[in-house]
């Protein structure tokens, strides 16, 4: 005689054949069994342990239900009769697995459940927890931690896989990492998990990956000393509609805009609303805007034109998350030895833009208008992109321009309203991250340069690799992105080590 049993959702997809009711009473007080001891701990083998990866079954492509086997380090899907795993443990005698959402520990075939405090350090890497403690210490101590597979590692200096093409995004990720405040934000998730999404939204997706990427990053106690951004990435081709890719190289300052305008979105900050985001990265700005009469026309319409109110000057305020620095034309001309000569420029000319009194031309398919800008508002942490890439019809040309900039110290009170001068108390700015693009536009690489907060190092990261470097060499290089703290009166000391 068979029975059929009601839907297990601990079993695969693929067991819904009629079980013997004989099964289902083992099954039942074989889960009774929970503190029977698991004779086969001693087959993990945490060296093959990766789960950075999609938790996806390596034989349904399901997501449901996945368990990791302990000994292999593969996915199956379910645990009960004829599903993925039990299959698997049978047949290679791998016995030990983890479900991947609910963090259990069982062993296979029997199918009990494993509850053993050594396994602890499993279940902390796949899901990295942080007290409020731990979290204020963070930045007060540079301890050096060591990986299970024996190499040593500072949490949060930790190096991301680069799948094929994403090294654009690994720069942009790992200079967010570096930002206390964002971090700090992002490793509790308690901070976001209540936020209340529309039904079938999927950006709130990014949300999610973006803190479980965070949160292994600064993982002390990571089974190696890097990290795979995977998941997060396979997010982000997702919810921006494939704009961007794991196989194909694009731009770190295009995906830093569209980043973290989406995650202020996905954490349901609007333009009233603030987020985390804007609380970090926004302040404000004058934009002063100015019609120009058309150049092909007689000097005297000009002059009339110029008298009409459509082309008087008009004023607005307007809210930023990074500020776009404009380098100089690069010269053509080459030295005597017939090399091309890399211009270099003071990074407080370029800023010169914001002075309030600089005036730009915008060309519109239609119309031109001069700009000029001037700063309201700064915020905790400014964000620099130096425009090196223009595209015209045919391709795309990379201005190679060094800017000369201290690493410490830079005062941008020159570059507010009179207004703000009076207001903003604090308005020197240190460094903290600086990414670089080296090679051409198409076919160039990135890497980032961040500094340590707990022992004022800098570091330079380029995928997998990890070296430290010194301040001064940090300014030869083709800047790109860079992210500036605020300096506060209460600042430790600890803090302008990089100068």
């Amino acid at each position: 005689m068979s029975m059929k049993r009601e839907r297990d959702p601990e079993l695969g997809e693929d067991d819904e054949d009629e079980v013997p009711a004989k099964a289902v009473r083992s099954k039942e007080i074989s889960e009774d069994c929970r503190s029977r001891h698991c004779p086969y701990l001693d087959t993990i083998n945490r060296s093959v342990l990766d789960f950075d990866f999609e938790k996806l079954c390596s034989i349904s492509l399901s997501h449901i239900n996945v368990y990791a086997c302990l000994i292999c380090g593969k996915y199956f899907q379910g645990r009960g009769l004829k599903s993925h795993a039990y299959t698997h443990s049978v047949q290679f005698s791998h016995h030990v697995f983890l479900n991947l959402h609910t963090l259990k520990f069982y062993c296979l075939p029997d199918n009990y459940e494993i509850i053993d405090s050594s396994l602890e350090d499993i279940t902390y890497v796949l899901k990295p927890t942080f007290t409020k403690k731990h979290i204020a210490n963070l930045d007060k101590q540079g301890k050096l931690y060591r990986a299970y597979d024996g190499t040593t590692y500072l949490p949060g200096i930790v190096g991301l896989n680069n799948i094929k093409a994403n090294d654009y995004a690994n720069v942009v990720l790992q200079a967010l990492s570096n930002v206390p405040p964002l971090r700090n934000y992002f490793l509790e998730e308690e901070n976001y998990r209540t936020i209340k999404r529309p039904p079938g939204d999927i950006m709130f997706l990014l949300v999610q990956r973006f803190g479980e990427l965070m949160r292994k990053l600064w993982n002390p106690r990571n089974f190696k000393a890097h990290v795979s951004p995977h998941e997060m990435l396979q997010a982000v081709v997702l919810c921006s509609k494939k704009n961007f890719q794991i196989t194909k190289q694009g731009d770190a300052v295009d995906f830093l805009s569209w980043f973290v305008n989406a995650l202020h979105g996905a954490l349901g900050g609007t333009k009233r609303k603030p987020s985390i985001i804007t609380k970090v990265f926004q302040g404000s700005m004058r934009i002063f805007s100015k019609k120009l009469p058309h150049p092909d026309l007689p000097a005297e319409e000009k002059e009339a034109l110029l008298l009409n109110e459509e082309y008087q000057e008009k004023m607005s305020e307007s809210t930023f998350l990074y500020l776009t620095l404009d380098l100089p034309t690069a010269p053509l001309y080459k030295d005597e030895k017939e090399q091309l000569i890399i211009p270099q420029v003071p990074l407080f000319n370029i800023l010169g833009k914001f002075n309030g009194s600089t005036e730009k031309e915008y060309k519109t398919y239609k119309e031109n208008f001069l700009k000029r800008f001037q700063l309201t508002q700064l915020p905790p942490y400014l964000i620099f992109c130096i425009k090196r890439f223009t595209k015209n019809n045919f391709f795309v040309e990379k201005n190679p321009t060094i800017v000369n900039f201290p690493i410490t110290n830079v005062d941008l009170r020159e570059y507010l309203t009179e207004e703000a001068q009076v207001t903003e108390k604090n308005t020197t700015y240190d460094l903290v991250a600086n990414v670089v693009h080296d090679g051409k536009p198409s076919e160039g690489a990135y890497r980032i340069h961040v500094l340590h907060h707990g022992t004022g190092k800098w570091y330079e990261l380029q995928d997998l690799q990890v070296t430290d470097i010194l301040p001064q060499m940090i300014t030869l290089s083709e800047a790109y992105i860079q992210i500036w703290k605020r300096r506060e009166e209460d600042d430790d000391e600890i803090n302008q080590h990089g100068a």
